[in-house]
C-alpha cells in the first residue's frame, strides 16, 4: 500500500542533525531560497570553531534583516548599505571579535556601493558575505546592479538593456583588486558538493580574521523564485545556464 505525505513527514522520521546555535523559529524565506542553506552553513562553522561567545554579525535592509532571529550570536542591524561601515567601527571597537556582514545585491553593491569598496581597500579584518541573486528579492523585484543583460525584473520587464541601464556590476572581481582583501571567492549553494566548497570557504574566511590578514569576501550566487517567477527547480537549472557563465564560480583571490 503506498504511504501518503502524513505518514513519511514525521519528526521520526527526519534525520537532520541541527546545530544548537540555529533557533527554533520558522524561516522567513520563499520556499527553495538560498538564503536558508547559508544561514544553516553559518551557525554550523561558527559552531564548529566553538566563537559563538565572539561572533558579532551584521545585516542591514532586505531579505537578511530577520536573521538575528535564526543564529544564537551577537547581532547589529544597520541602515541600508551601511553594513561594512558598522562592521569596521564593530570590529575596531572589539578587535578580538569575529565579525561579519550578510548582506544581499541591492544592498552592497548599490546603495552600499561605497561602503563596500572603501572598507575592501582598506582591509578591514572582517568577513563579508555577500547574496547574489541578481534582484531585489524583498522590495518588489526591482533590476539590481547585478541583474543580468537580458533578464526581466519589475522595473524593467522587457529585460535589461545594457545600453539603457549599464551592463551588470561584478562586485566581487572589483574588490579582489583591491589591496585589503585577503581571501575572495565565488561560491553557490544549490548542490551538496557546491554546499561543502561554501562551507569550506565561509571556515576560512572566519580562520583569516583569527590570523588578522584582512578582508574576506564570498559571493553566493543565489537563486529568488518569486521574483525570478519560476519554481524552485527552474530557478537553479536556470541559474546554471544564465548566472554562472556571468558569475563563474571559485577562488579568485587567496593570500
Amino acid at each position: 500500500m503506498a504511504l501518503e505525505v502524513k505518514d513519511i513527514i514525521k519528526p521520526e522520521n527526519l534525520v537532520y542533525a541541527k546545530t544548537k546555535l540555529l533557533t527554533e523559529r520558522m524561516l522567513h524565506y520563499c520556499p527553495g531560497c538560498t538564503h536558508g542553506v547559508v544561514n544553516k552553513l553559518i551557525a554550523e562553522v561558527i559552531d564548529e570553531l566553538n566563537i559563538q561567545e565572539d561572533t558579532i554579525g551584521v545585516t542591514p535592509v532586505g531579505c537578511s534583516v530577520l536573521l538575528y532571529n535564526y543564529i544564537e550570536i551577537d547581532w547589529h542591524e544597520a541602515a541600508h548599505g551601511r553594513a561594512p561601515a558598522v562592521g569596521t567601527g564593530i570590529k575596531r571597537l572589539r578587535p578580538e571579535k569575529y565579525v561579519f556582514t550578510y548582506q544581499g545585491d541591492g544592498d552592497l553593491a548599490a546603495i552600499g556601493t561605497a561602503e563596500t569598496i572603501h572598507a575592501c581597500n582598506r582591509g578591514e579584518n572582517m568577513l563579508m558575505v555577500f547574496i547574489n541573486n541578481g534582484i531585489y528579492g524583498m522590495t518588489g523585484g526591482q533590476m539590481a546592479p547585478t541583474t543580468l543583460e537580458g533578464m526581466k525584473a519589475s522595473t524593467c520587464p522587457f529585460g535589461r538593456d545594457v545600453e539603457h541601464d549599464g551592463n551588470p556590476l561584478n562586485m566581487t572581481s572589483i574588490v579582489a583588486t583591491l589591496p585589503g582583501t585577503c581571501y575572495v571567492t565565488r561560491q553557490a549553494a544549490h548542490t551538496a558538493p557546491a554546499v561543502r566548497k561554501l562551507k569550506k570557504a565561509l571556515r576560512k574566511a572566519f580562520e583569516n580574521q583569527k590570523d588578522k590578514k584582512g578582508t574576506s569576501f564570498i559571493e553566493v550566487v543565489a537563486t529568488c523564485s518569486s521574483g525570478w517567477k519560476m519554481n524552485p527547480v527552474q530557478s537553479n537549472k536556470w541559474m546554471e545556464a544564465n548566472m554562472f557563465p556571468i558569475y563563474p564560480l571559485g577562488d579568485i583571490k587567496d593570500v
